[in-house]
């Protein structure tokens, strides 16, 4: 999805859908596919996000003058921050196709959205050259920096970016010199692209993204969206345990009873920390175990056979001390 071609095929493609009453049962080979795909599950974070990102979009339409106003999603990993990032693109994506449609017989989309990683320990070149990739404008090896630079601005708006995603954004590191200047280029590039500027990365508040002058500049264009953990209870609520239910009624198995996995949900969220990742990475893969199986069902006993992702298990089976 760091290409524009990327890009427009995973915002076009229509999202995988549950299954719904009445329609025919989906082959074996469907339903693997589906469980692999899967939904995705709406959360809070996904909802502030996108109404976010739409109201500072028009905040910043036809502000001239200074940087427009950028949003900051940041959490722990695996709580579902590039998730978020991608439904609201897509979002922003459709929603600008519909209303700007190009005009019949033109072969030029509209390229209203631009998602990018930050590589690691990225130098200003790099990202310059990152974002000249998506629309694959040429770049050569003799280019400097600043023709990369301009290059990128005139082409993001000549073809009207409004939306620019920046994952893996704790990968930049403004105390050292490159990660200053790459810090720097993106400053630049806020200025001078006519677009809204969401970034998203892994605790972003507790790294040197918002320390020293270059930091504070940050802190002060940035809104934050925080994708944490969902805990147990809230008040009379119980987070957890409803997003287990969404991702519940959204299984395509013959012999699953709705309503187990909830029953289950001191021990999921012990197993997963409440991190929305992590807990559906389990029940999907539980999924496609009981269907390779034929059991059709996922019980806590299937539950246990699955091994998760390493952060998941450290701290479901943490280490004794000795």
């Amino acid at each position: 999805m760091t290409t524009w071609q990327g890009w427009q095929h995973f915002a076009t493609t229509p999202p995988p859908q549950p299954p719904t009453p009445g329609e025919p049962e989906r082959s074996t080979e469907q339903r693997l596919a589906y469980h692999s795909a899967f939904v995705t599950v709406r959360t809070p974070a996904i909802d502030t996000l996108t109404t976010t990102v739409r109201t500072l979009m028009i905040l910043g339409q036809h502000q001239q003058t200074t940087a427009r106003p950028s949003l900051i999603v940041t959490g722990p990993a695996a709580a579902g921050k590039t998730t978020a990032l991608l439904h609201t693109g897509r979002t922003c994506h459709l929603a600008h196709t519909r209303q700007h449609p190009p005009p019949d017989h033109s072969v030029h989309a509209p390229v209203p959205v631009a998602y990018v990683l930050v590589p690691p320990a990225a130098s200003a070149k790099a990202l310059a050259t990152e974002f000249a990739r998506y629309l694959g404008i040429p770049v050569t090896g003799r280019m400097t920096q600043a023709q990369i630079t301009d290059a990128v601005c005139h082409t993001y708006n000549h073809t009207g970016v409004r939306l620019i995603l920046i994952d893996e954004i704790h990968r930049l590191n403004p105390r050292t010199t490159t990660g200053a200047e790459t810090a720097d280029l993106l400053k630049d590039l806020t200025e001078r692209i006519r677009a809204t500027f969401v970034y998203a990365g892994i605790d972003v508040t507790t790294t040197a993204l918002f320390s020293g002058v270059r930091g504070a500049q940050l802190a002060g264009r940035a809104s934050l969206v925080e994708c944490g953990a969902f805990p147990a209870r809230l008040g009379k609520r119980e987070p957890f345990r409803e997003l287990i239910t969404g991702v519940e009624t959204a299984l395509d198995l013959r012999a699953h009873q709705p309503g187990t996995l909830p029953r289950h949900a001191a021990y999921l969220h012990q197993r997963t920390a409440g991190r929305i990742g992590s807990l559906t990475r389990l029940i999907r893969q539980a999924a496609i175990t009981a269907i390779h199986d034929g059991t059709e069902r996922i019980t806590k006993t299937s539950l246990e056979g699955i091994r998760l992702d390493h952060l998941a298990e450290t701290h479901h089976r943490p280490t004794p001390n000795r």
